[in-house]
């Protein structure tokens, strides 16, 4: 072909592509941001399980990718909570701008295109789920009912809506990617998805695989790791550790069972890390004004595992929590919500949302996001859900899709004392398979940045060194480079 044409042709694909896009969703500007999009992005509502007026509204935000939106990936990005609204990642973690806070309360948080967005090398789907969580909504309130198999199912049914909506995206390989309680959300879509495929279901949606980052899986690995973490850190004693590990056995995690001795010990650990950023230990924890001292992680284990609070918690940072419950432990049943948890001050541990809700809640941006007036007010965690952990714990579902031949990134920040690493590390190999790349190092800008211990049927297990519950957050140069490589099958 003559070059002369390669140009035009280019910009003729590029036409085409907005065009089979649903129009309306097209965003054209955003408030705040003043600079040049590096790539299309469309967001607005895929209303499921009946229409707009009687069904589940869930609300996306996409973007297409920097790189070769044709080709590269499409991604779905989960936050966890549950509960907890997915622009959680947009704003503080991977999406396409960097925010700055505003000088002053009359004025919105300014955006800036992000250096390490994944957007650079995938197209990706921010997606609020389950119904009720940021600015997915239903007029019938018995939607906000569900559950981790319901949530599954649902999602399923988005993106099938979804696609129909952007075909152009249907042949592209497809990823689910999330974090935190998304350990939960991540492999039970992947599984419903897998089934369907099975099943022959139109569409047909091109499941790759998945990531999950500090990803909470099993109530045992998870929970049980926690000792092991904080000893391991420096941040309990060799006697501490010692005794908590006789008398309670190394069983940490189901407080049933746990003597009296075993509590007092457990209360020594809670004790001795008094304080600390539960997401980050590297990180200071700021904590509300109203509160005079900072008791972040000042709570018995017992309460904490039990999901109850005698006193309210801290806040005030960052973005770090979409946890729960404060520690990792998942147990079958009803799920306390991180509202309902901290009822007193409605903020979760080290956290602060101004940036995010300022933005969110501005009456200009959401006309400019095609956000419904009847989604309400958006919070980073809603308390009007009702959620059943349903699914019981992961590790069957990851056996059965990585022997299906999906591909599995399980990564954590190893400073994480929420879902510490050290769980992740345990559960993945539990699974018993064929180790064949040894655990080792890898690098970012030519410096280490992690390990890693890669397995048969391509499971690879992977650490984020100095990173915490939020890897992308923290560490969004890295986080970028094993994203990049991991999803166009190059070694990381």
């Amino acid at each position: 072909m003559d070059k002369k044409f390669l140009v035009p042709l280019c910009i003729l694909l590029m036409l085409l592509s907005v065009k089979a896009a649903p129009r309306r969703s097209l965003i054209t500007h955003l408030p705040g941001f003043s600079g040049k999009f590096l790539s299309h992005h469309y967001s607005g509502y895929v209303s499921i399980d009946g229409n707009a007026e009687t069904g589940k509204n869930l609300f996306y935000y996409f973007v297409s990718s920097e790189r070769n939106p044709r080709k590269d990936p499409v991604v779905l990005w989960l936050n966890g909570g549950p509960g907890c609204s997915s622009f959680d990642g947009f704003v503080y973690e991977h999406g396409p701008f960097n925010f700055k806070a505003a000088e002053s309360k009359e004025n919105l948080p300014t955006l800036h295109n992000n250096p390490y967005s994944w957007s650079k090398v995938s197209n990706v789907i921010y997606l609020d789920s389950p119904t009720g969580v940021g600015f997915s909504y239903s007029k019938n309130i018995s939607k906000y009912s569900t559950g981790d198999l319901q949530t599954a199912s649902d999602t399923h049914a988005f993106l099938l809506k979804w696609f129909e909506q952007f075909p152009e995206f249907q042949a592209n390989p497809f990823y689910i990617s999330g974090e935190s309680y998304a350990g939960i959300y991540v492999p039970t879509l992947a599984f419903e998805i897998a089934k369907e495929i099975q099943h022959r279901t139109k569409p047909v949606i091109n499941l790759k695989g998945y990531l999950v980052g500090n990803g909470v899986t099993d109530p045992k690995f998870d929970n049980n790791a926690f000792i092991p973490f904080v000893h391991g850190m420096g941040l309990i004693s060799d006697t501490i550790y010692e005794n908590v590990h006789a008398s309670c056995k190394e069983n940490y995690y189901n407080s049933d069972s746990e003597s009296d001795q075993c509590a007092k010990s457990m209360e020594k650990v809670s004790k001795a890390i008094q304080g600390l950023n539960v997401y980050n230990i590297l990180e200071p924890c700021h904590h509300d004004p109203e509160v005079a001292t900072n008791l972040s992680s000042n709570l018995p284990l017992s309460f904490q595992k039990l999901g109850l609070t005698e006193r309210p918690l801290p806040v005030r940072k960052r973005m770090f929590g979409r946890a729960w419950p404060f520690r990792a432990p998942v147990r079958d049943g009803p799920v306390t919500l991180w509202p309902q948890l901290l009822a007193n001050t409605r903020h979760v541990p080290c956290v602060s949302d101004e940036v995010a809700t300022s933005w969110l809640n501005d009456i200009s941006v959401r006309k400019a996001i095609h956000v419904d007036v009847a989604s309400g007010t958006w919070e980073l965690c809603t308390d009007r859900i009702s959620f059943d952990h349903d699914a019981g714990g992961m590790i069957p579902y990851h056996k059965n899709l990585t022997k299906l031949g999906y591909r599995a990134l399980i990564y954590s920040g190893d400073h994480d004392m929420c879902v510490p690493f050290t769980g992740s590390e345990a559960w993945t190999s539990s699974l018993g398979y064929k180790t064949v790349d040894e655990w080792r190092s890898w690098s970012s800008n030519d410096q280490i940045a992690g390990f890693l211990q890669a397995y048969e049927n391509n499971l690879t297990f992977l650490t984020v060194k100095g990173a915490g519950h939020t890897v992308p957050e923290y560490k969004p140069r890295e986080a970028l480079d094993f994203y990049s490589r991991w999803l166009d099958g190059k070694s990381i």
